[in-house]
């Protein structure tokens, strides 16, 4: 611990998930040392989860009190060891982290109990363990050698850690990197006094690491008054100024000493945010009862969210808990419970680039009973240009169910446009731009030949229909019900009676005013139209749509996921009538009122119901 500083916290609910396994204490020092990573193993809790895009950091600040010479006592420490442990793979908790002031005198004694604590997450959840200011002679830095601490927490401990890479020569700075929502993170964990030397190392780790985000620990960074805004501390100022700043890969610091919790937000050489926290809870009842701060990271929100909580109180009977122990069981302010919103890969830009993959070439995409694949890749023309009436887009299969695009109406050449947007995941870098609306009517279709074969095709033993579009932001006018593809021709005259119209195309996938897709479709076999809607579509953004039916009923996915609202009744087949194909728009009595407004991208037509996994969209 330390003064009483000030600050205030954290502000959103989630838990954790954790992994791998570690041995007991050990001695002395240790150079420069690294250790081989491995795959993250089941332990009690649990196995983790390396390439889940949700993973979490447990924080653990000042326990000091909790080993007071012979006032002493572990057990809210051992509890919340025993939760890491049993919520490791629930919650997917990737590493636990204290953050010094492990005892109150550093004696033998209290170090030897505070190690024998340990043991209950030893092996089970990997962490790391610094000095703060009353585990070793507070007046030294990191160069002072032998002590109870450094033959406890020293270097040993770690060696047979997953995530443990090395030491500095004294032994009282180390780091591990985890591997978790599927890349490499690295936690730095800093004595209470780092030394010239020390932080020399410390940038040689970094140097070392050049592409990894770095999180920072160590006792002493900041303080806060009681507003929860923290301020750096004299030592901080030294680690910011010299570590910190200039190093991009620390997005992260994370300190305890002082109290109150608090946190800021500073910015460094590279223009970039680095979050700076305060955790400690000493000064609450029963020196904070092991209370833990989890950071819940979110990769697929850009979030990372905070909460702090007591799991030695948790676990007791509810209606046996004393006032204390019911007020203390989770903190709920501004700095002990919220939520960071960070672009991952924007804020780690700088030093480690997403490389966007590479497109896929045409036979690495078309699976067997593939019947159509049509991409915008082979244009010839610079992106912006419009595509010319009585363009041929080859289908790419040789099946020959090639489209040749047209104007709606006296549309203009500008309602199509060639363009190298694309989704990421896309197999094809390119698409089309299509600027199509109700008001004059206007827009652009794709087409398939009279005879093509897609024409025809009925898909009764199942059929997987893929598309790549997206909607511009901001989404203006009224396009309320345009067609993204569809079958031209009437269901009535294919027998249906059963539907909104019998005037309405017989397959179709639209937008409605609500920004929903919805996917109708009369089957071949039953007189029905079973109607999958979507949730709304973001705006400004690349969407992956799937129709998966199994010849008998249909799915509706988005992004990969399969939506709410898809129809329970039986489908089978599509009731096609001969009649062309389209992408760009949806007939209504045989006429095109409007087209698409928006992009598409690549688009693929398979006659079975493919799984997830083999979607023109890789898993990420």
């Amino acid at each position: 611990m330390g003064t009483a500083g000030q600050q205030n916290g954290p502000d959103r609910r989630a838990l954790l998930r954790a992994a791998v396994a570690v041995p007991a204490a050990g001695a002395a020092t240790a150079a420069f040392t690294t250790a081989p990573a491995r795959a993250a193993t089941t332990g009690g809790g649990g196995r983790f989860d390396t390439e889940s895009p949700r993973f979490a950091l447990a924080v653990l600040p000042d326990t000091q009190y909790l080993f007071d010479a012979d006032s002493a006592d572990p057990e809210p420490l051992r509890e919340t060891f025993r939760y890491l442990v049993a919520e490791r793979a629930e919650a997917n908790i990737a590493f636990m982290t204290h953050l010094g002031d492990v005892t109150e005198h550093g004696t033998e004694d209290e170090i030897g109990r505070a190690a024998d604590t340990f043991r209950t997450l030893h092996g089970k959840v990997p962490y790391s363990v610094l000095a703060g200011n009353h585990d070793i002679p507070s007046s030294t830095d990191d160069q002072r050698g032998a002590t109870a601490y450094l033959a406890a927490f020293g270097p040993e401990r770690y060696a047979s850690m997953p995530t443990f890479r090395g030491a500095s020569p004294d032994g009282y700075n180390s780091y591990h990197v985890l591997r978790a929502a599927g890349r490499e993170w690295l936690v730095l964990a800093l004595d209470w006094r780092v030394s010239d030397k020390g932080l020399r190392w410390a940038q040689s780790v970094l140097d070392a690491h050049p592409t990894l985000p770095a999180v920072l620990t160590t006792h002493d960074i900041a303080w806060s008054d009681d507003d929860g805004k923290a301020r750096l501390s004299d030592n901080g100022k030294r680690l910011w100024d010299g570590l910190v700043r200039g190093n991009d890969q620390i997005f992260l610091a994370l300190g305890g000493h002082y109290w109150p919790p608090g946190r800021t937000v500073l910015t460094n050489d590279d223009d970039n945010d680095v979050h700076v926290h305060i955790t400690n809870y000493q000064d609450r009842y029963y020196g904070g009862a092991g209370m833990i701060r989890t950071y819940s990271f979110d990769l697929a929100r850009g979030v990372i969210d905070v909460e702090t909580f007591a799991p030695w109180f948790l676990a007791r009977d509810p209606e046996k808990r004393t006032p204390l122990e019911a007020e203390t069981i989770e903190l709920s302010g501004p700095v002990d419970r919220f939520s960071l919103s960070i672009d991952f890969d924007e804020r780690f830009e700088g030093f480690a680039p997403v490389v966007p993959p590479k497109p896929r070439p045409a036979s690495a995409v078309m699976p067997h009973g593939t019947v159509a694949y049509w991409r915008f890749d082979d244009s010839g023309t610079a992106p912006g240009a419009p595509v010319e009436d009585g363009t041929v887009v080859r289908d790419l299969t040789g099946h020959g169910n090639d489209l040749t695009v047209s104007r709606l109406h006296a549309s203009s050449p500008a309602v199509l446009t060639w363009s190298a947007d694309h989704h990421p995941g896309q197999p094809a870098h390119a698409s089309l731009r299509f600027d199509g609306g109700k008001s004059p009517d206007r827009g652009a279709i794709l087409t398939t030949r009279a005879g093509a074969a897609l024409n025809s095709a009925r898909f009764t033993r199942g059929y997987t229909i893929e598309t790549f579009i997206k909607l511009p932001d901001p989404f203006e006018g009224d396009h309320s019900w345009m067609g993204i593809l569809s079958w031209e021709g009437r269901n009535g005259a294919a027998g249906k009676t059963t539907g909104w119209s019998p005037l309405e195309p017989t397959c179709s996938l639209n937008l409605s005013p609500e920004r929903f897709l919805q996917f109708v479709v009369y089957p071949e076999r039953q007189d029905a139209d079973p109607t999958s809607w979507s949730h709304a579509l973001p705006v400004g953004r690349w969407t992956h749509v799937a129709v998966v039916n199994d010849g008998r009923r249909t799915v509706l996915y988005v992004d990969g996921s399969k939506i709410a609202r898809n129809p329970a009744q039986p489908s089978t087949g599509i009731a096609t009538l001969g009649k062309p194909f389209v992408i760009g728009a949806t007939q209504f009595d045989e006429s095109f009122g409007q087209g698409f407004y928006g992009w598409i991208g690549d688009t693929r037509v398979v006659d079975r119901a493919l799984p997830v996994r083999d979607f023109l969209k890789p898993l990420s």
